[in-house]
């Protein structure tokens, strides 16, 4: 399957059959509901919808999961990564109890649709296990077992060291009932889900790319190709929110997070969730691989393991991926090859909560779900329920606390909201730079780089061949310029993270189009 969001191939497509098909929009619709992205937070959106009888139509630009849904790790927990000591300095004692209520019960909606809808997906529950570096503080497990408990999570524990072989964290706290899946096994799933429901409204539709968005009394969504499906409501589930120019953009960041798939002998490492208290911080799992479909013959196991996040644009990919190899390989000396390796994009708050609800400075019948904050898989269904809940007319007991128009004026969100900002005006002085090579002949085959021509700058990308291809190096999001990811021969924005492939076509928004032609 072509994958669209970035060029590395993530564990779970090796491990499936081929994506299943579906037709491009080529007819003007109606619906009540239309719903913008095929990944975890779409599909969950329209699936729910449905079963409350609304007609759904829902709209993807690649194929199904061809965007960050298929390139997570697939940790399901409520053992949230920033922590309920901060979650409680900044939403307060009952915010933090609703945010590990909210987790908590999305991994007890996934699993009850895998249940009613059979999906065979490997869900599984099991231990989660939160440990320190070897130069952390043992006062920062002490300090996170109280919140968590005040969080409501009684059940979590501290440890002088983990039940597990293959691996001993140390001093650690052990979340239980935890949860993982195979994302595109439970994707596919909820794909047939909702065919069932076509009779009475449920539609998807791929290779289908949205160019605007209206609200109002007869919200719309219109496509490049000039389809219009006209709805009710409108549910932006695109990782980041396309229509949304501004005001989301300024309240989370893009970054990209990495991982690796390596190959150890069966039953080598006790099958748990592990994290590490770091900023960034790394997080492992392991997926089994068998002989045919699930419940075959065990083979071997891939220890999954993901980590060193940087901003967009803003890092090194390459030694990025090598520092994680080299942190796996220093833990776990069983480990035989690298099978697969590739990188993710996450949306950080700024208050450390994502976001799920009507979008800001818009009429109240276009929503959003963004701001996963590394919980896409929890952050999205629970979001799914919340924006079912709010479409229906339907109290939810969530909505304040990931209102997209929500302030948090605390001091350590304030703190993150001013430096993450200035941090975006600073990467506009490359407008005034040189470019990063002087000649078109300095670029190496299969490689880019930024050239200024005159007053503005250029993208060039020079192919195995040595054939070149540019394009306008400016971000049509909001005028950042690019910078080369050798990684995923990618095009990143720095400011707000819009990606573009090679030869400038849109991978990622908050841009909804492709970097200009020169």
């Amino acid at each position: 399957m072509k994958q669209t969001s970035a060029a590395t191939q993530p564990s779970w497509f090796g491990t499936i059959a081929p994506t299943p098909e579906f037709p491009s929009l080529t007819q003007d619709l109606t619906a009540d509901v239309v719903v913008v992205g095929a990944g975890i937070a779409g599909l969950t959106t329209a699936y729910l919808l449905l079963r409350e009888g609304k007609k759904v139509i829902v709209l993807e630009s690649g194929q199904l999961a061809s965007g960050e849904s298929g390139r997570t790790t697939a940790h399901l927990s409520n053992a949230l990564d920033d922590r309920y000591t901060r979650l409680e300095q900044l939403f307060g004692e009952k915010g933090a109890r609703l945010a590990a209520e909210s987790h908590g019960t999305a991994i007890d909606r996934i699993e009850q649709i895998v249940r009613e809808e059979k999906i065979d997906c490997d869900f599984t529950r099991l231990n989660g296990y939160l440990f320190l570096p070897e130069d952390g503080n043992p006062s920062e497990l002490d300090k996170e077992l109280k919140a968590a408990h005040r969080a409501g999570l009684t059940g979590v524990e501290r440890l002088s060291d983990s039940p597990t072989q293959g691996f001993r964290t140390g001093e650690c706290l052990v979340f239980p009932n935890q949860g993982q899946f195979h994302i595109l096994k439970y994707l596919y799933g909820l794909a047939e889900a909702i065919g069932r429901f076509k009779g009475s409204g449920g539609q998807i539709f791929t290779n289908t790319h949205v160019a605007e968005v209206q609200s109002g009394s007869e919200a719309s969504v219109t496509t490049a190709d000039g389809h219009t499906v006209r709805a009710k409501a409108v549910v932006m589930a695109t990782n980041t929110p396309v229509n949304d120019r501004v005001v989301m953009h300024t309240k989370q960041s893009s970054y990209r997070t990495y991982a690796i798939a390596a190959r150890i002998p069966k039953g080598s490492v006790t099958q748990a969730l592990y994290w590490d208290t770091p900023d960034p911080y790394h997080y492992i799992r392991l997926q089994e691989v068998t002989e045919g479909p699930s419940g075959g013959t065990p083979r071997y196991d891939l220890l999954l393991v993901g980590g060193e996040d940087h901003k967009v644009g803003q890092g090194d990919p390459e030694l990025s991926l090598q520092r994680l190899e080299d942190w796996t390989r220093q833990r776990f000396p069983m480990v035989q090859q690298i099978d697969y390796a590739w990188s993710g994009q996450v949306q950080e708050p700024s208050d450390s909560l994502g976001y799920a609800g009507r979008n800001p400075l818009d009429k109240d019948n276009v929503y959003i779900i963004t701001g996963d904050s590394g919980h896409g898989m929890t952050h999205s269904t629970l979001g799914g329920i919340l924006v079912t809940d709010l479409i229906q007319g339907r109290f939810n007991p969530w909505a304040d606390l990931y209102d997209p128009g929500r302030v948090t004026l605390r001091p350590a969100s304030a703190y993150e909201f001013v430096k993450e900002n200035l941090n975006v005006v600073t990467e506009y002085t490359e407008l005034l730079t040189g470019g990063d090579v002087s000649s078109i002949d300095e670029i190496e085959p299969g490689s880019g780089a930024v050239l200024r021509r005159g007053l503005t700058k250029v993208a060039v990308y020079r192919d195995p061949k040595g054939q070149t291809h540019e394009c306008s190096a400016i971000c049509p999001h909001l005028g950042c310029v690019v910078h080369w990811n050798g990684l995923e021969s990618s095009w990143d924005c720095p400011c707000h993270g819009s990606r573009f492939d090679a030869l400038g076509k849109l991978l990622i928004g908050p841009a909804n189009q492709d970097l200009a032609s020169t």
